[in-house]
């Protein structure tokens, strides 16, 4: 049965959040789980740094390309089959991986598994504005950015732990596999229809490029779009090079590097896990642009620090954890933000926000491995760039009027003293 819009003033099933929270952990998961595996696997596939990061870039735009199709489509068809069989498809190519015999091969199925796996985050976020608005999903959306932050923390632990312990990097896949599988069986049991018929959007090819022009000319979304997207872009530097980074060039073993990342992962969760409680307090713009600036300073201190010849691990992982507060303060709020502004084609929103977010990954992925395993000046680089740029693409929203039912809205404001305030969401 489909469930009823909601708007700000109930709060979504704890079932229907957590299930949520699992599709927003296992793509995550997919990506880094296998990283502390990076050096050992260029040697078993005979490949080099950049030659390997074409599988993260593989996965990548898989994830982009899915993004971009399987939105629109949730538009139309509704969420919850496109969900169901994106999970199936994901669990079957990940346990392919498991047996990949070559480098090509693993990246097409890479390839397959960032396709099917988008579902899970695209979709997802669209079953979120289905069920909130305003002060409510944007609360949502931070608590299940830091729920899904949980998967960078466990993936390079879980990695490292199966690289050393249960198959090598073979065994990574298999695990990710049974991850995949039980992210399907929650879908099943627990997301129903969150988008009636009479909402959906009918019509073929033109309906759909209508909608995404619709969403591409609102000039306050592109903006947080852009800002979201850069600021992923600035973090997959760090995850395309970061096992590279922490093992060739700041001397940890792989134990120690896993543990490292973890590290950062954590901050960021807890960042994020900060944010939900300021966003009834402060507005989202301000919480966005806070994070932003921290990310700015923090990447071109370690970038001027590297060119200097000084970086060492205290100043390493000290600056990366700072730009890692920063990413908490921004991904929950800049897409809240940004699907806001378009109510009327949240999958499209949400499938171009994802799509602009995986192929910035996916470009920024090899382009770091270009200066070589034994450096840190293409990470840094990468990093502060994507970071300036994320700055400047608020420019964007200058004047950005909050649209009725967002957090700062009159209209929303009543809903949630009539609700009880902040109290719609836990976290």
């Amino acid at each position: 049965m489909p469930i009823p819009s909601t708007g700000a003033a109930r709060k979504p099933a704890p079932t229907l959040t957590a299930t949520l929270a699992l599709l927003s952990f296992v793509l995550p998961l997919a990506t880094d789980m296998y990283l502390p595996a990076f050096p050992t696997m260029a040697a078993d596939l005979g490949t080099d740094a950049s030659g390997l990061q074409l599988t993260l870039t593989a996965f990548l735009f898989g994830t982009a390309a899915g993004q971009l199709v399987l939105g629109p489509l949730s538009d139309r068809y509704g969420r919850r089959m496109p969900i169901l069989t994106g999970a199936a498809v994901s669990t079957l190519a990940t346990a392919l991986c498991a047996a990949a015999p070559s480098l090509e091969v693993l990246i097409v199925l890479r390839f397959v598994t960032g396709f099917s796996g988008a579902a899970g985050l695209v979709v997802g976020r669209a079953v979120i504005s289905d069920v909130a608005t305003g002060t409510v999903a944007a609360r949502l959306f931070g608590v299940l950015t830091a729920l899904g932050g949980i998967a960078p923390i466990a993936a390079p632990l879980a990695g490292g732990t199966a690289v050393n312990n249960a198959g090598g990097w073979r065994g990574v896949f298999w695990i990710l596999s049974g991850a995949s599988l039980l992210m399907f069986l929650a879908a099943l049991s627990f997301i129903p229809e969150s988008l009636p018929e009479q909402r959906r959007r009918p019509g073929g090819l033109r309906a759909t490029l209508k909608a995404a022009r619709s969403v591409l000319t609102d000039r306050a979304y592109a903006g947080y779009t852009l800002a979201f997207s850069f600021a992923c872009g600035a973090l997959f530097c760090y995850i395309a090079g970061s096992a590279f980074l922490l093992q060739n060039v700041l001397g940890l073993t792989v134990s120690q590097a896993s543990a490292a990342f973890s590290l950062g992962a954590l901050t960021a969760t807890l960042s994020s896990t900060v944010n939900t409680k300021l966003v009834g307090r402060y507005h989202p713009r301000l919480l966005l642009r806070t994070g932003l600036a921290t990310m700015l300073v923090a990447t071109t201190a370690a970038l001027l620090v590297t060119l200097a010849g000084q970086l060492n691990r205290v100043l390493a992982l000290g600056l990366i954890g700072i730009a890692f507060l920063g990413i908490g303060q921004v991904f929950g709020t800049a897409t809240a933000l940004a699907i806001e502004r378009v109510p009327h084609a949240a999958g499209t929103g949400s499938a171009v926000l994802g799509t602009l977010q995986s192929v910035l990954g996916g470009i920024a992925s090899p382009l770091v491995g270009l200066g070589g395993e034994n450096t840190a000046v293409p990470l840094f680089a990468g990093m502060a760039g994507c970071s300036l740029i994320a700055v400047l693409a608020l420019l964007l929203t200058r004047g950005d009027t909050p649209p009725p039912g967002s957090p700062h809205d009159s209209t929303e404001a009543s809903k949630s003293t009539i609700t009880g305030g902040n109290s719609a969401v836990p976290g």
